[in-house]
């Protein structure tokens, strides 16, 4: 049984990186398909305003929290969230653990090249990993098609989606039951990260939960995508209670 808090109306599920890994593995044991999201702070407050957002987030089979803001928001709830579980390292966990056994994966959005960069840097750190194809993220409605029947096709057990929020959480709960896909995972911009187009904090940066920080400084052009994190602190607050 899902063990679930809720943050500004979004359902987040109380679980380590350990325990979210395993329930995916669980999921691709099991019959029917399933929609892994990982909203931080940006993605929570875009659902404020996006009733399809936050449909598909309540309807998503496990929800964690890519962001500390998310984690720092839950102590005023009574359960708790003790640990970020960020979409890349819950991917990368993944990948570890998914290497020498059958199951495949599809990598699907970033700017061309980078998708199939990171595919084969994946290939490279993960011995055995199946990485069966991909697709960038620009397509028509032409290429969807064409994008869709691929996947179909290769009936890859998960599906990695890196279209940007909302647009990749849009895409797959519309898409999925088009696809012989497993499990379905937004990953914002892993692809970018994987492929070493765009380099991932310093540890530290991590551990201290300023990786948005390292962002900032080093992408100084997502400013007006960091100013949903103070409204969000700011909403928290005048919702707690």
């Amino acid at each position: 049984m899902r063990e679930i808090i809720n943050i500004l109306g979004v359902p987040f599920d109380v679980v380590t990186m350990e325990q979210a890994a395993e329930k995916i593995k669980g999921f691709l044991c099991e019959k029917g398909q399933h929609i892994v999201c990982t909203p931080n702070p940006e993605i929570v407050m875009e659902a404020q305003n996006d009733d399809k957002l936050m449909n598909i987030l309540k309807a998503a089979d496990l929800v964690v929290p890519d962001g500390i803001g998310v984690v720092w928001a839950s102590k005023y709830s009574e359960k708790k969230l003790t640990e970020r579980v960020a979409g890349y390292d819950l991917v990368q966990k993944l990948f570890d653990e998914i290497k020498d056994t059958e199951h495949t994966v599809y990598f699907f959005g970033g700017a061309p090249g980078v998708s199939l960069a990171a595919a084969k840097k994946m290939e490279q750190k993960y011995a055995n990993l199946k990485i069966v194809g991909g697709h960038n993220g620009y397509f028509d409605e032409k290429e969807e098609k064409r994008i869709l029947n691929d996947i179909k096709k290769l009936s890859p057990s998960i599906l990695l989606v890196g279209l940007g929020s909302p647009k990749q959480e849009k895409w797959i709960y519309e898409n999925i039951r088009l696809t012989n896909v497993k499990v379905a995972i937004g990953v914002g911009g892993s692809f970018d990260v994987m492929s070493g187009k765009i380099k991932r904090a310093p540890d530290i940066f991590c551990k201290m939960g300023l990786e948005w920080f390292y962002r900032l400084i080093t992408q100084p052009s997502r400013i007006v995508r960091m100013m949903k994190l103070p409204k969000f602190a700011f909403t928290v607050l005048k919702n707690r209670k």
